[in-house]
């Protein structure tokens, strides 16, 4: 039966969903500039493979280690104050950034790298504290199709932060690849903090759900921190086990991501800028992904998402595994399966660190699932930027593709192992 909801709740709802699609989504303008200058910047900077790959790796680990100190944070405090400090000190850190490539000075490079850890730390409050918030506002039974438009968010973002960094490139510069992405990253934290409301018993009102196993009521004014509640028996090796799945997917997705547009340029001769467009196919196609792996799940019965999980991971890997045998054929080729890629990626991808965090506790406890599955897969672009680099300088492009498929399969075995074990709890 469809759920009414009072006009009240509906509009404040729309509010805040619109308000963190638009917080995560800027995080991703900030986020994915290096990508698109990556190549540019090994000819400014005179930089080979393993040292471009040195100032991401720095903000992959802070932005692991941020996953976790976020998850503490969400016990004790407001998701919508951590996410207020979070985008304001991301988008310093661009405009940081941007300066910095057009000093000149023979430290640059050196404060890149500190610059980019604390990006990564800033980060990382992003992805736990939005699932929270989001967690809060909806019911168990919803959460898969609602969350698979609003995970949309970093789909589009990837691809908007793309665009705007290579258009920007071509028309100003690298330093304002940077800066633009900062400016609108500043308009959307204002809206932010107008339209986000912690839970509905903020504004008053209530969203009962009988699925949840808890739900303790906040203050009618919202201002009181958060308080910790107990865990229950089992709940942190669920927690780490799906992290440790998602180590995969995040060594996947974030190893195509960071060095799909230095492939392009390299491999079939384009511009950078060019090369910064057509490495969008990942998230355009990626973004239909999460849609459709969202919509899925729900269809099962119990909104079960293991299942669907499974069966997109197995796609995956029939498309890494055709991505290594024809796709450094054509640039066709290359940018097709750059999609179907992930399309079959991005869908698991949002369910294990979006409804299944969410699914796995009470409200109470989604940014603390979010923030530990998101930690724990954290290792894998830590793992892969410079494996990756040193792989590709050593043995080539065929190689490095070779590895994902080997990825592939491990993380393939692993979803089929948790979907039986969902099942052997039913």
């Amino acid at each position: 039966m469809k759920t009414v909801y009072s006009p009240l709740l509906h509009r404040y709802r729309g509010q805040l969903f619109t308000a963190t699609w638009l917080s995560y989504f800027g995080f991703y303008l900030t986020r994915k500039t290096y990508a698109v200058l990556k190549l540019p910047m090994k000819q400014r900077f005179g930089l080979d493979d393993v040292h471009v790959a040195y100032p991401w790796t720095v903000y992959l680990i802070t932005y692991m280690l941020g996953q976790f100190l976020a998850a503490w944070l969400g016990r004790r405090m407001q998701s919508r104050r951590v996410l207020l400090y979070g985008m304001v000190v991301s988008a310093a850190c661009n405009i940081e950034l941007g300066w910095l490539v057009d000093s000149h000075q023979a430290s640059a490079y050196l404060w890149m790298c500190v610059t980019m850890g604390i990006h990564g730390f800033a980060q990382a409050t992003g992805w736990p504290h939005n699932v929270g918030l989001f967690a809060n506002w909806t019911r168990r039974s919803e959460r898969g199709t609602l969350f698979g438009i609003w995970g949309t968010c970093y789909q589009l973002g990837a691809i908007a932060g793309k665009v705007l960094a290579a258009f920007l490139l071509g028309w100003l510069g690298m330093a304002w690849s940077y800066f633009g992405s900062s400016i609108v990253l500043l308009a959307i934290t204002v809206l932010f903090a107008f339209w986000a409301r912690e839970r509905p018993e903020s504004v008053g009102l209530s969203l009962e759900d009988k699925a949840e196993p808890d739900a303790p009521a906040a203050s009618a004014g919202g201002t009181a921190t958060a308080q910790p509640t107990p865990l229950p028996a089992g709940w942190i090796g669920s927690i780490i086990a799906m992290g440790l799945i998602y180590f995969g997917f995040k060594f996947l997705r974030y190893a195509l991501d960071s060095w799909s547009a230095l492939i392009l340029g390299e491999q079939f001769g384009m511009s950078s800028v060019r090369a910064g467009y057509w490495s969008a196919a990942f998230d355009w196609i990626g973004f239909l992904g999460v849609i459709t792996g969202g919509v899925w799940s729900d269809r099962i019965a119990g909104a079960r998402r293991t299942p669907v999980i499974f069966w997109m991971t197995l796609g995956c890997l029939v498309c890494t595994t055709l991505m290594w045998l024809v796709g450094l054929s054509s640039m066709t080729f290359f940018v097709v399966l750059l999609g179907l890629i992930g399309f079959t990626a991005m869908g698991p991808d949002s369910l294990l660190s979006g409804a299944c965090a969410m699914d796995a506790g009470s409200r109470r406890q989604a940014a603390l699932a979010a923030g530990i599955i998101n930690g724990v897969g954290s290792i894998g672009p830590i793992v892969q930027e410079p494996v990756i680099g040193w792989l590709k300088q050593t043995s080539g492009v065929h190689a490095v593709l070779l590895l994902l498929v080997g990825v592939g399969c491990l993380t393939t075995i692993g979803t089929g192992l948790l979907m039986r074990f969902e099942r052997g709890r039913l």
